[in-house]
């Protein structure tokens, strides 16, 4: 039932948010407004709203539900909070389940290291970290070449402690070692300094400061030492040189946004300068957006940098923002400190906010071409295997076990051609007899049928990693559960292969005696080996974690008298086997329950087992 426009003469002049919500009660759009009254009426005028997308969202309102709050300021915060709780479908919402690659010094170590990381949300607090990179291309190149710069260790802590001569990474000048102490403290610390300086943008200065020691060197005769800081300046004056994009604006660190607009599609580039050098970008690509550009930065800004660490000095705008007062007073008490919003017209500041749109419009297009080169692969695959359904979304079902023992059974998901892994399942085969390969994914299929059959939420094409006798089973699960509206292929590697390379591969179609054979380096052939090898991978994973569980607690119940609840409390208190065997009587007399008989009988089934 549509929403009835009279409703909104109860409606409230003050200042809130409103949540338009569809017939189930699911809220589909959530707003603010000074006037909420005013606002939402502008929804429902003849000429009140021009956005492309009011029709569709007056279409899908049943209720509308509002919330009165103190001022304007209370009702960002407050939309803010609704929308990541809701994600409404019309609204822009940035995913949380990004994963960030960044370089990391563990600069609290006696020997920092420089590493890659890739993490979700907010980084550890166990060092120093720069980025986050979209491209870990990017990240892995910068990597390489501090390394080249910085002879800085690569081994472990293990590694680092046990270690009595000079790898390999030492002979070739890639690596200072510390592990034998081939250099002094300062030396390693200046390495450190110096790959934080350059992270930081101050490469310039690093040159001039090795120009100097280089002549120091000279003037001393160590022309050795001389000759390897000439190399070091040169590679530096390349990068200078060469990958200097933006000059310096001020030396200060910000963020430049902007975005580019299709009709509902939207893509948003974030510029990254720290002490004046543009070190990075971010995009972020919105679909059905209902926001118009002032909304959708606002929120943007709001649900970006709300909860970062590590904030910008100032953020430059393509537009003044009518709240813009409001959302800088708000980052500015999560930051603790001075932080302000810019828009730019003119010379150098504005010029990088315009660098942000040229980048947003080229990300559009590249991200819109890649979709339809997906959605041609799609239709392809369509065609060629005869399917009744446009596979948007494929599930596919892989098992895996050694002579029956530890059956598992894993289901990936592709959607548009891509992983979609929060749809990932792992099932442990519960029903099937010893070894029984149509029997675990008889299982597998069912459990995840049914549950998608409750949840309306089948896939358009199920894979099936086998041959024919794999296809029919798959097919009656499907008869048993009344599903007609879900393809089923599939697919096996020749001779049992579940390597990667080119092969040639066999699918298997219902009412088909022969296989399909695709070309060998067909783009068709290579999307299904890249999801049914990603479904053997989660499989063999899953076993593997399987298996080792089950030796960890076979192994600790082989120590007599130690039965389930005390198992648990030694590994609970020492982690491992290895570790509980190793374990003084002082430290196995610390573990809650443990008896002097059952402490007696792991120092004994210890002797026995070092016999």
């Amino acid at each position: 039932m549509a929403f009835d426009p009279k409703q909104l003469e109860q409606f409230p002049m003050q200042p809130g948010v409103y949540l338009m919500k569809d017939s189930e009660g699911k809220v589909i759009y959530v707003g603010k407004a000074k006037q909420l009254k005013v606002r939402v009426k502008q929804y429902f005028a003849a000429s009140g709203d021009s956005r492309p997308m009011v029709p569709f969202l007056i279409q899908q309102t049943a209720h509308i539900d509002t919330i009165i709050v103190p001022s304007e300021k209370e009702a960002l915060l407050l939309e803010n909070t609704l929308i990541k709780k809701h994600q409404p479908k019309f609204n822009a919402i940035l995913k949380d389940d990004k994963t960030f690659v960044s370089l990391m010094i563990n600069n609290r170590h006696p020997w920092p290291m420089l590493r890659l990381i890739r993490y979700k949300g907010k980084p550890k607090d166990d060092g120093l970290y720069f980025g986050p990179y979209t491209s870990a291309y990017a990240a892995r190149e910068t990597y390489e070449l501090l390394l080249r710069l910085f002879p800085l260790r690569q081994c472990s802590d293990e590694e680092l402690k046990r270690r009595t001569r000079p790898c390999l990474l030492y002979s070739i000048k890639r690596c200072c070692a510390p592990c034998v102490r081939k250099c002094t403290t300062e030396e390693y610390e200046s390495y450190v300094k110096g790959a934080i300086r350059f992270l930081k943008g101050q490469d310039k200065e690093i040159v001039r400061e090795l120009y100097a020691e280089m002549e120091k060197a000279s003037e001393s005769l160590q022309y050795e030492k001389a000759a390897s800081l000439l190399k070091t300046i040169r590679q530096l004056e390349h990068v200078v040189h060469s990958d200097q994009i933006v000059a310096k604006v001020g030396g200060k660190d910000t963020d430049a946004i902007n975005l580019y607009r299709q009709g509902e599609e939207v893509m948003l580039a974030q510029l990254l300068f720290r002490e004046g050098n543009l070190v990075g970008s971010e995009h972020f690509s919105f679909s059905n957006v209902l926001e118009d550009d002032e909304e959708l930065i606002t929120s943007f800004l709001l649900q970006h940098y709300r909860f970062q660490d590590n904030l910008p000095k100032e953020i430059y705008l393509p537009f003044p923002l009518k709240e813009m007062a409001s959302v800088e007073e708000i980052l500015c008490e999560r930051l603790k400190a001075k932080l302000s919003l810019a828009a730019p017209q003119k010379g150098d500041k504005r010029a990088l906010v315009d660098l942000a749109k040229e980048n947003a419009k080229v990300l559009f297009i590249q991200e819109k071409n890649q979709q339809e080169i997906q959605e041609k692969q799609l239709l392809d695959l369509q065609e060629i295997l005869k399917l009744n359904r446009y596979p948007q979304r494929i599930e596919c079902f892989d098992t895996s076990h050694i002579a029956g023992d530890e059956a598992v059974a894993a289901m990936v998901a592709f959607t548009n051609g891509e992983k979609e892994t929060k749809r990932y399942r792992l099932f442990r085969i519960k029903t099937a007899s010893f070894a029984d390969d149509y029997g675990a994914i008889r299982e597998a299929l069912t459990r995840r049928l049914t549950r998608a059959k409750e949840e309306d939420d089948l896939p358009d094409l199920i894979i099936i990693d086998g041959g024919k006798g794999h296809l029919n089973t798959a097919l009656e699960v499907f008869k048993q559960l009344n599903i007609a509206s879900v393809d089923v292929i599939g697919v096996a590697k020749e001779s049992g292969r579940h390597d990667k390379g080119v092969t040639q591969e066999q699918i298997f179609l219902p009412g088909h005696h022969d296989p399909i054979l695709l070309n060998p380096r067909s783009s068709l052939l290579f999307l299904l080996q890249k999801i049914r090898d990603e479904a053997h991978r989660k499989a063999i994973t899953f076993h593997r974690e399987r298996r080792g569980k089950k030796n960890l607690v076979s192994k600790v119940d082989s120590i007599p008298g130690i039965g389930p609840v005390k198992r648990t409390r030694l590994l609970k208190h020492f982690g491992s086997f290895e570790k509980i065997c190793k374990a003084t009587r002082e430290e196995l007399a610390e573990v809650q329950g443990l008896t002097e008989k059952d402490i007696e009988n792991i120092l004994s089934f210890k002797t026995s087992e070092n016999a």
